[in-house]
């Protein structure tokens, strides 16, 4: 260990701002060993994804780290996505992850700069002898960047918003939730909202910001290629010196007024709740049984609950610790608490189940855990909540709370605006008031819940459609992309590739090899049929990427005939990518017996299982926008303007179920069977409707040069 005192007069902020044209720069600020800061970049390796990251954690066991104040000198920072959770424990698969980040990341730093409790800066070393004389040009180095202080740059955080479903899509997640609390499913689920927005400028700046602002106790940052995480967390998930441990799980939540009056009120007011104080005692026996995993016997122990203030809100926070058995590891550690009890519920698998089930978008970093393990200084994770998280300009924001019997949807979905709204402010942004009628409905939920005996109390509601059920699409599984060929020749190859090599980059980090266009190409030319279908599929290996390009099948276009379709609710939709994993679609056809239309829980439709929707009234067509929720198909993009060629206006909006059964004609477009008429509950579309359609199916055959 080298330990230099520094003669410093720098915030935490402004010594990360200093690092920031640097390789993978990080910042750990508040109560993170002992108090102060830990600030560094330069890594010598990096790792991601599940597996290799508690590989890392194997390496370090509970010998270390015997003093909160001992030195760090460094060690592997990072972060632990929730998706860690699928590493440790077998998960059916998530919903759509709109912008995905690593599963999990960590670095190796050998040194840093750390600010200890008292205020005083060190550069901390753990130098080899081949690193000696790099270590100490990088003192040097740091020691001059550091004078005088670096300043922010400009930025701005624009329109953050949430997601779709939003208000009523969250409250019918709840009121679901609070069903299958009442069959006896599950004790609590913690449910979780999605915030989005724009980032203009540097993450960097405005974590630098916010943190200022808001000094929460383990607030976090660290830069990644295209993107960054800036967590600012009050929660301590894991805390390992030597061979003791400890969580301190948050879980009970109350407004906090800048009145010190009211907020005294509010104060008592949690700590009486018998509902908040059902959410903590769950959680936090949950953490004594994941620790009582890899703690010797008798050595848990427990402390009772307490209100902390943090901006916004007040919450309820235990204390739980015990000592290692011998032998364990930090990735022995981690599997036995991972993801946190405080954002799963309990039983916990089966939670994780429910939270895969209900919520709309899969999450990334948030609900997971960041930190460091060091040889020097043992383990320290937080609960990765209040957590930002970038990619390119888009940055986004979890939040919810735990949902037990008694809670209300309505006061859940406040709960998380409550939550979000001082991390917004902080970022210079304000959150839209929360509006149940802001989003479309068409009362696919109810959102009260039934009685004890999961039976419907007199004037409430029962869900209106069935729920699609069964698992979602595994992204392991890979991706395909489906073209017609007509004549031995690909249609619109160009914007399938594209589509595609969207698809690839976002979800695999990979690009189409060069020479997929001329492969297909020749598949396509060897198809005997004047009308075919053509697949490209992408599969994950053990070391690459697998790009296939299948034989040619026979193929039809759409008729007149319509084509049945059974609405199912599925929260946030397949997503906007096309996987290669069919078995959601494929189980729902055959146990409906008809084309799968799905529906989100604020009521509105996204699309079928083959095929995007329009709605035809009078000379309007109208189909959802593509939100994200769904697979914006290449005739989709070409209808409107036979459309309007047509003397139809083409236009994108909200579709909610409810309109589709008066609407002269429902019409599905794929890019094989080009315009299908669709219909519900066997009523078939007006005789305009009809014709209309076919006059768009012929039309698009012309515009792609069809006999």
């Amino acid at each position: 260990m080298v330990r230099v005192a520094l003669e410093l007069d720098v915030t935490p902020e402004q010594a990360l701002l200093a690092l920031r044209d640097d390789r993978r720069p990080f910042a750990l600020v508040g109560d993170w060993a002992g108090g102060g800061a830990l600030v560094g970049s330069e890594p010598l390796r990096v790792v991601t994804g599940a597996h290799a990251a508690l590989a890392v954690l194997e390496e370090s066991r509970g010998a270390a780290g015997e003093g909160r104040e001992a030195a760090v000198g460094g060690g592997w920072f990072g972060w632990l996505g929730f998706a860690v959770g699928g590493a440790i424990e077998r998960l059916t698969p998530g919903p759509p992850r709109p912008d995905p980040l690593p599963a999990a990341s960590l670095a190796y730093y050998d040194h840093l700069l750390r600010r200890d409790s008292e205020g005083r800066w060190w550069f901390e070393a753990l130098p080899t002898p081949d690193r000696r004389e790099a270590l100490e040009h990088r003192l040097a180095l740091l020691a001059e960047r550091l004078r005088p202080p670096a300043r922010p740059r400009p930025w701005k955080l624009e329109g953050l918003a949430p997601r779709p479903p939003g208000y009523v899509g969250h409250r019918s997640a709840v009121a679901a939730c609070l069903q299958r609390i009442a069959a006896g499913e599950i004790y609590q689920a913690n449910l979780c909202l999605r915030f989005e927005g724009r980032l203009g400028g540097a993450a960097i700046d405005a974590f630098a910001t916010a943190r200022a602002r808001l000094r929460p106790a383990y607030a976090a940052f660290f830069d990644l290629p295209g993107g960054a995480v800036m967590s600012l967390s009050p929660e301590l998930f894991l805390r390992r010196a030597g061979a003791r441990v400890e969580t301190r799980p948050v879980k009970g939540t109350a407004p906090r007024s800048d009145d010190p009056v009211r907020a005294g009120a509010q104060r008592h007011d949690l700590t009486v709740s018998a509902k908040d104080a059902a959410e903590n005692v769950m959680i936090t026996d949950l953490m004594r049984n994941d620790l009582g995993r890899v703690c010797r016997y008798g050595s848990i122990a427990a402390r009772p609950p307490h209100a902390e203030a943090h901006p916004g809100v007040w919450h309820l926070v235990s204390t739980v610790e015990g000592e290692l058995g011998e032998g364990v590891t930090d990735a022995d550690l981690v599997r036995a608490a991972f993801p946190p009890g405080s954002v799963t519920g309990a039983p916990k698998v089966q939670a994780l189940e429910v939270i895969s089930a209900l919520e709309a978008t899969g999450r990334e970093t948030y609900t997971g855990a960041v930190g460091y393990a060091s040889p020097a200084a043992g383990l320290e994770l937080n609960v990765a909540i209040r957590t930002f998280e970038v990619r390119g300009e888009r940055v986004w924001l979890g939040a919810g709370g735990g949902i037990v019997a008694d809670s209300d949807p309505d006061a859940e979905v406040c709960e998380a605006w409550r939550k979000a709204a001082p991390l917004a402010r902080a970022l210079g942004a304000e959150l839209p008031e929360p509006d149940p009628r802001g989003a479309p409905s068409s009362g696919a939920l109810a959102t009260r819940p039934p009685g004890p005996s999961a039976a419907t109390a007199p004037g409430e509601s029962k869900p209106a459609l069935p729920w699609a059920g069964g698992p979602r699409p595994d992204p392991a599984l890979g991706l395909i992309e489906t073209l017609a060929v007509r004549d031995g020749t690909p249609l619109a190859l160009d914007a399938h590739l594209a589509r595609l090599a969207h698809s690839a980059r976002t979800v695999l980090g990979a690009s189409p090899p060069s020479g997929l266009g001329a492969r297909v190409r020749r598949r396509a030319a060897d198809a005997p049929w004047a009308w075919a279908r053509l697949r490209i599929t992408v599969a994950p290996g053990d070391d690459c990427l697998t790009w296939d390009v299948q034989p040619a099948e026979p193929a039809v276009l759409g008729s007149d005939d319509p084509v049945a379709l059974a609405p199912l609710l599925l929260p946030g939709g397949l997503g906007e990518h096309k996987w290669a994993d069919r078995r959601l679609v494929d189980a729902c056809s055959t146990r409906h017996g008809a084309c799968p239309l799905l529906v989100d829980l604020d009521g509105a439709v996204l699309e079928a299982a083959w095929a995007n929707v329009w709605l035809l009234e009078g000379d309007r067509l109208m189909t959802p926008p593509a939100d994200g929720r769904l697979l914006a198909g290449v005739m989709r993009a070409a209808l409107p303007a036979v459309a309007q060629r047509a003397g139809l206006e083409a236009s994108e909006e909200p579709v909610v179920l409810e309109r589709l059964e008066p609407a002269e004609a429902v019409l599905l477009t794929s890019s094989v069977r080009l315009v299908t008429v669709a219909t519900l509950s066997g009523q078939r579309p007006s005789s305009r409707g009809m014709l209309i359609a076919g006059r768009l199916r012929e039309a698009l055959r012309g515009e792609l040069g069809l006999p």
